[in-house]
């Protein structure tokens, strides 16, 4: 979904292993240079990322990128 900004926001299923691994994974995919949102809902396994609109597909690789860096258990459903 876009919004006036010019911003993406999408939702996916994920697999994480428990809420302190999603914390990690949220914080470190959060500092990522474009990311202006992240949540990783341990309990319902969804995956939420919000980033500038041209670059989403970038950073979407590098997010996932980074949280099976953080966590091997980590995976997002595409």
């Amino acid at each position: 979904m876009r919004n006036e900004e010019g911003e993406m926001r999408k939702k996916f299923r994920c697999e994480i292993d428990c809420a302190n691994c999603a914390r990690k994974v949220e914080d470190a995919i959060r500092k990522l240079d474009g990311v202006k949102d992240v949540k990783v809902n341990f309990l319902m396994q969804k995956f939420t990322l919000e980033t500038e609109d041209e670059r989403f597909e970038e950073l979407l690789g590098k997010a996932i990128e980074t949280g099976r860096r953080i966590e091997a258990g980590f995976s997002v459903l595409l």
